[in-house]
């Protein structure tokens, strides 16, 4: 099979790719990966500084970024980035909608009953993964809709599938992300475009600084009794790595994925198939 074959299937070569939370572990992976593939990126993130170093490692490797600070949650300063964007790469191709994560306070323990979760505390997981997607998917949609092409990823979770004990409102937020993905998918594609396509991938256990406090013990490094389990779940008996998410996404982001719609894609080392037993 030729480099050319592989490249025409799964290349990014010119496309503009944008990606919130861009300046976090998997979406900077992500961000590194659609620069080698080809395309010019646009790191978004709250963190100014976390965003322009990943773009810095970018322009370092010979590829096309910039670094954009961006509130998902603030639909004019997703509307000023878009502006930015357009200004710099003249389109936006493709939205990979990466920005989310967990709260302590949403999150159940010893010292913290369900009956106790404060409200702001899951409205504010749940406005970070599920609005914290739809806002840019307005914004950005809106530009692939008036040029009737595109490609919008999100990301959902192994939670939306089954949800997991002591995290109600990332369970419930991620299931939500599912939902809209699929509703977004057809709604695009009857209303403005066939040629837009929204999908998601569903990671497993990844170790980030958003369950770190959950999967493994601050004091020693070892894993907590969670993180335990979810090990003896996964089949391949790890945690994922960022670069594992990479040939799921670029498959859904490349022209290798065309007839691909409306569809969340589990990577998550078999957990989602095994029954425990």
């Amino acid at each position: 099979m030729s480099n050319k074959y592989l490249k025409s299937l799964f290349g990014l070569s010119g496309k503009a790719v944008l990606i919130t939370g861009g300046g976090g572990v998997l979406c900077g992976a992500m961000s590194r990966a659609f620069a080698r593939a080809g395309a010019r990126v646009a790191v978004l993130d709250r963190s100014l500084e976390a965003a322009q170093e990943v773009a810095n490692d970018i322009l370092t490797a010979g590829g096309t970024a910039v670094a954009v600070q961006c509130d998902v949650l603030d639909k004019p300063s997703l509307e000023a980035a878009a502006g930015t964007v357009v200004e710099a790469f003249g389109r936006v191709d493709i939205l990979v909608n990466g920005a989310g994560g967990n709260n302590p306070k949403a999150t159940t323990s010893a010292d913290l009953a369900f009956f106790d979760l404060p409200a702001d505390a899951i409205q504010w997981v749940f406005n970070l993964n599920f609005v914290g997607t739809l806002l840019p998917s307005q914004v950005f949609g809106r530009l692939m809709a008036e040029r009737g092409e595109g490609v919008i990823l999100n990301v959902s979770s192994m939670n939306a599938f089954r949800p997991l004990t002591r995290i109600p409102a990332y369970s419930a937020a991620k299931a939500a992300v599912s939902n809209f993905t699929q509703w977004l998918a057809v709604h695009v594609a009857q209303e403005y475009s066939p040629r837009i396509r929204v999908n998601a991938i569903a990671p497993g256990f990844f170790l980030t600084e958003q369950n770190r406090f959950l999967l493994t013990d601050e004091a020693t490094g070892e894993l907590t009794r969670r993180g335990r389990t979810i090990i003896e779940h996964t089949p391949m008996v790890r945690f994922g790595l960022p670069e594992d998410l990479v040939g799921t996404v670029l498959w859904l982001l490349s022209p290798a994925s065309a007839f691909v719609t409306g569809v969340v894609v589990p990577v998550d080392g078999g957990f989602s198939a095994f029954s425990g037993v």
